[in-house]
């Protein structure tokens, strides 16, 4: 199957523990609008290449539609409007208010210069200007596999050029760098949301008891699949946690260490030589994919869809499956999975910090104004006072370091941070609600058929439904 369809029989699965009518869930699951597109760019050799390129609005009962760009060579419709209806889906459950979309453009960037890219994208940003696939109001992209600030930058600034007269043009993109108006945390933003969400699962004592586990993170082995802007990320996080990270994976090599890796040095090793071949380990293997077949507590695909299939998943033997790239696991696999007692956080929820962190830079964007500089220094205020009555009282003096930390209060960052953090917290708990209201056997069903639920009080509400 495709992964689309994979999206939608997950979708149909959830579905079955709804009692929504059949025309509302077709209306759901739908997608509405793609925009397929081809255009020439000139390489730096003179020569002219045609492009081909994406972007898809899964859904439009909310706008605008939310969705990253990526630049691969796997590049195709199909994968496209899968991770378009995934953002549908995603979005509904950590309730942020936007409809489903996703971009792509059919290119490796390794094979070109950033003069080429830079021509790629913004050529593309003109495509999506024209067919009003990109806006403040009505679509919104933000970077994926691929990409990143720079091309978001280009994104940002091409659109500004052919919209002078809008206001809120830097609101047509996040994920752009801070001095484009971008927010303090969102590259590490995926990253830090599945930290939260796995955080948020171990600390369910009952739930770890039932796999053989003990509460929390600290002493938890995990195996990393992909060393981008996710995984990196995710294991800088859990690392810092207490977590043991015993595997990691790339795509032309893995290594395994029973004493665990410093993520830190293994990254900057692979970004200098492309390898972690030399990298001091137990195990090195150049099938990448039999690592996620090594032992471990907690297994983190954070590279691309289809990486566990009913092929390799019999020989899976971690306790915890932790999708923090969109689709690594087979619906096929996902059964065999289950049947062995895998539990599986879904990746609708575990890599919804991008999306999040990504509402919070849109509206810094429209209010025109950094988070927290209306009230930092009036809390300030109010935390010296507090103190300086606590010294009196006491007749003790607080620590200066202290004393300053506490009166500065938080700097923006800590505002996004401590806002994601209880979205993934009280997300993750929404899903174990309903799976155990709606008697669901596994988190994903639960956590679509949560979403659903959602997106459909929009159209009951809205009367589009009766």
């Amino acid at each position: 199957m495709g992964f689309f369809e994979n999206v939608n029989q997950y979708f149909d699965q959830a579905a079955q523990f709804s009692d929504l009518s059949p025309g509302l869930l077709e209306q759901i699951k739908a997608c509405n609008s793609v925009y397929r597109m081809r255009f020439p760019i000139k390489r730096d050799n003179g020569s002219i290449q045609v492009i081909e390129a994406y972007r898809v609005q899964h859904s439009h009962h909310r706008l605008p539609c939310k969705g990253g760009i990526r630049y691969s060579e796997m590049v195709d419709q199909d994968e496209v409007m899968a991770l378009a209806a995934l953002m549908t889906y995603k979005c509904a459950l950590v309730e942020v208010p936007y409809g489903g979309g996703k971009g792509g453009v059919k290119i490796n960037p390794r094979n070109f210069s950033e003069n080429e890219l830079e021509r790629i994208t913004r050529r593309y940003t003109f495509e999506l200007v024209q067919k009003n696939f990109i806006g403040p109001y009505s679509d919104v992209p933000a970077p994926d596999y691929g990409t990143g600030e720079r091309e978001m930058a280009w994104i940002a600034n091409t659109y500004m050029v052919l919209k002078q007269n809008e206001p809120d043009s830097y609101a047509c993109v996040t994920g752009k760098p801070l001095n484009l108006y971008g927010v303090p945390g969102r590259k590490a933003a995926t990253g830090m949301g599945v930290f939260f969400g796995l955080r948020a699962l171990v600390d369910v004592s009952e739930d770890m008891k039932a796999l053989g586990l003990k509460a929390g993170l600290e002493g938890k082995e995990v195996i990393i699949q992909g060393l981008g802007n996710v995984g990196y990320n995710t294991g800088v996080f859990l690392q810092n946690a207490g977590a043991i990270i015993t595997g990691i994976c790339e795509f032309n090599g893995a290594i395994y260490n029973k004493k665990g890796f410093d993520i830190e040095k293994v990254f900057k090793e692979f970004r200098e030589t492309g390898s972690l071949r030399k990298i001091e380990a137990d195990k090195f293997i150049e099938d990448s994919s039999a690592g996620l077949e090594w032992p471990c507590d907690i297994l983190i695909p954070a590279a691309l869809e289809n990486q566990i299939t009913k092929e390799n998943a019999p020989r899976i033997s971690a306790k915890i499956i932790a999708e923090a790239a969109n689709g690594p696991v087979t619906p096929d696999a996902e059964k065999i999975l289950l049947s062995k007692g895998i539990l599986i956080i879904p990746d609708l929820y575990l890599n919804a910090g991008g999306v999040t962190v990504s509402f919070f830079e849109w509206l810094r964007n429209l209010n025109h104004v950094a988070f927290g500089r209306m009230d930092k220094r009036q809390e300030a205020y109010q935390s010296n006072s507090i103190l300086q009555l606590m010294q009196k009282m006491t007749g003790k003096k607080i620590d200066e370091k202290v004393f300053t930390d506490l009166t500065n209060g938080p700097d923006e960052l800590d505002y996004i941070n401590g806002a994601l953090e209880e979205t993934m917290t009280r997300s993750y708990h929404d899903i174990r609600s309903k799976s155990i209201k709606s008697k669901t056997s596994d988190l994903r069903t639960a956590a679509y058929l949560l979403a659903i639920e959602r997106v459909s009080e929009y159209y009951t509400t809205a009367g589009i439904f009766p």
